[in-house]
C-alpha cells in the first residue's frame, strides 16, 4: 500500500529528483494517504477479551451460616463433617463432587456442612483455619478430628470411616 501519491504533486516538484522521497509538506493528506475506515476495522477486530467464569453450583443445600445457627447445626445425633472452603480455592473445587457423593451415600451416619471462609471469617478464625480445604469432625458440638487438603475419594471415605469407628 502506498503512503503517498506522486500524482498529487505538480510536475515541477517531481522534475530533477532522482529519489522517490517526498517531504510531508509535499503530500496532500486527503489524496495521498489511504486509511482504512475505522468502523469496518473495529468491527473485524472485536473479540471477547475475557471468557465468562464458570460457576460451580453444589447440589447440597446451602445455608447462610451465623455463629448461632452454626452452633445449632453442630448439635446433631450424627457425626458432623464441616468443610471449610473458599470459592477461589482449586483443591476445594476438586472436593465438591466427592463431598456430594459421600454426603448422599452416608447421609444416615454423617451430616455434611460447608462453610465459606470468606463469608464466615469469625467461624474460620474461631477454629484456626489456615489451609483450605479443612475438614473438621464434630461430635456433640465439639471438634474431635481434623484434617486438611484435597484427597482422592477412597482416602476421604477411609478417614470418615475411621472417625465413625472412634464414635462407636
Amino acid at each position: 500500500m502506498a503512503l503517498f501519491s506522486a500524482s498529487s504533486l505538480p510536475a515541477s516538484d517531481l522534475r530533477g529528483r532522482s529519489d522517490s522521497f517526498l517531504l510531508p509538506s509535499q503530500l496532500s493528506a486527503a489524496s495521498s494517504l489511504r486509511i482504512a475506515p475505522l468502523g469496518r476495522l473495529a468491527a473485524r477486530s472485536r473479540r471477547l477479551t475475557a471468557l465468562p467464569r464458570r460457576r460451580i453450583l453444589s447440589r447440597m443445600e446451602a445455608h447462610k451460616q451465623t455463629d448461632s445457627s452454626f452452633d445449632e447445626l453442630l448439635k446433631s445425633d450424627k457425626l458432623v463433617l464441616v468443610d471449610f472452603f473458599a470459592t477461589w480455592c482449586g483443591p476445594c473445587k476438586y472436593m465438591v463432587p466427592i463431598l456430594e457423593d459421600v454426603g448422599e451415600k452416608m447421609k444416615d451416619k454423617i451430616e455434611v456442612i460447608k462453610i465459606d471462609t470468606e463469608k464466615n471469617k469469625t467461624i474460620a478464625d474461631h477454629y484456626h483455619i489456615e489451609a483450605l480445604p479443612t475438614f473438621i469432625f464434630f461430635r456433640d458440638g465439639k471438634p474431635c478430628k481434623r484434617f486438611e487438603g484435597a484427597m482422592p475419594a477412597d482416602q476421604f471415605i477411609q478417614r470418615i470411616e475411621d472417625a465413625l469407628k472412634v464414635q462407636d
